[in-house]
């Protein structure tokens, strides 16, 4: 460049800067500027050309100034953005600057970019997360939401996009599969929901997988729906819930759901809800696999069987010994994974059963556990991504 005085030191520095890309981009500053100034000065001697512009003969008769806000107005203008997108403060000045600090176009460019990235970290591993349950008299629906670090589990966007999925499965009537009254939603049929987000920065009607795909955009980081289960209870019983590391009403990391049921669906309601929380809160702790011991699989009996059998024939013992040791051993096995013959948390001298016998003499009723599930953030998420899709679940069937 041959410009005099300041217009020659800008335009080297900005020729300099920001590699192939930036010296095009600010070489169109420069262009700009040119012939700009040669409307400005028709009398100017120095025919205004592009090989002028090149070879750098122009001499400007006013100072040379760059098309761009001020550094305070900069800062507003980052500020803002960063604001209407959540987006990394990297992405947004970097946005801008391509964008000749225009917000709108930066916005747009922004929502385009941050899809793509979006779309290519959709492979990496999210096994962080929350669950968000939604409930009704007779009806629960537990959502997980995953992402790769806690991080974006804590941001509230992340949140309410979690609370409105699991708002919008208690509405669904109708489920592919049922046991016992619980109701798997796979993430197929999870992505074609329509959902109406009412946060200030991801509103409106949209898809799941949309919405999904917006906001990982806006996390930098794979969001994904991973499964959804809804648990419906008889008009005679209650359903109570426990969600464990709560950041908000509705989430958690872990969540427990009992449902009761009660031939007298005139008895005392009050009574029934508060045991039953109890009891979510000792599925969460206590981590039962089944309901009662005729429920055990077969498979997981025998499992367990072989392994006691030869714990206990190292032992040298006798055969009447090892088998009298074995079904002993199977009694610790069943209060272990059985959840009415676990020792009750909150007072271990009783079991699930023994609370149940007392609060069936406290509301005049018999009272029996109809099903129970717990879910954890991430459990299994590894073994999933490896096999058939299915996830690990404890529940009553």
């Amino acid at each position: 460049m041959a410009f005099s005085g300041g217009a020659k030191r800008i335009c080297n520095k900005l020729l300099s800067c920001g590699g192939s890309s930036g010296r095009l981009y600010h070489t169109s500053i420069c262009r700009r500027a040119f012939f700009s100034q040669c409307r400005e000065t028709p009398r100017t001697s120095v025919p205004c050309n592009e090989a002028n512009f090149l070879h750098g003969r122009f001499i400007f008769i006013r100072r040379f100034s760059v098309e761009a806000p001020a550094a305070t107005d900069q800062m507003n203008l980052i500020k803002q953005l960063r604001e209407r997108t959540s987006a990394p403060i990297k992405d947004v000045k970097a946005s801008l600057v391509d964008s000749n600090w225009d917000i709108e176009v930066a916005q747009k460019e922004l929502r385009k970019r941050g899809k793509v990235l979006a779309s290519k970290k959709s492979s990496r591993t999210a096994a962080e997360g929350l669950l968000a349950l939604a409930q009704s008299e007779s009806k629960v629906a537990v959502i997980e939401l995953n992402c790769e670090t806690d991080f974006v589990a804590r941001n509230e966007i992340f949140q309410h996009l979690a609370l409105s999925l699991a708002k919008r499965a208690l509405l669904v009537e109708n489920y592919s599969q049922q046991v016992s009254g619980t109701f798997h939603v796979g993430p197929e049929s999870l992505e074609d929901w329509t959902l109406n987000l009412e946060h200030p920065k991801v509103n409106g009607e949209t898809t799941v997988q949309n919405a999904t795909t917006e906001v990982a955009a806006m996390m930098g980081e794979n969001v994904r729906v991973r499964r959804g289960f809804v648990m419906s209870t008889s008009l005679k019983g209650v359903i109570s819930t426990y969600l464990h590391t709560s950041p908000q009403p509705g989430l958690g990391r872990i969540a427990g759901i009992v449902s009761l049921e009660v031939d007298d669906g005139n008895c005392q309601l009050d009574a029934l809800q508060r045991v039953g929380s109890e009891l979510a809160m000792h599925v969460v702790a206590a981590k039962p696999l089944f309901l009662t011991k005729e429920l055990v699989s077969s498979d997981a009996l025998q499992n367990e069987r072989e392994i006691l059998k030869s714990q206990a024939e190292s032992s040298g013992k006798s055969q009447m010994a090892i088998d009298k040791m074995v079904e002993g051993r199977l009694r610790k096995y069943f209060e272990e994974v059985v959840l009415l013959e676990q020792k009750f948390i909150i007072n271990d001298a009783m079991s699930v059963k023994m609370v149940l016998d007392n609060l069936s003499k406290d509301v005049g009723s018999p009272v029996k556990i109809g099903n129970f599930f717990r879910m954890e953030v991430g459990e299994g998420i590894r073994r999933l991504e490896a096999s058939d899709g299915t996830a690990p679940i404890a529940q009553a069937v």
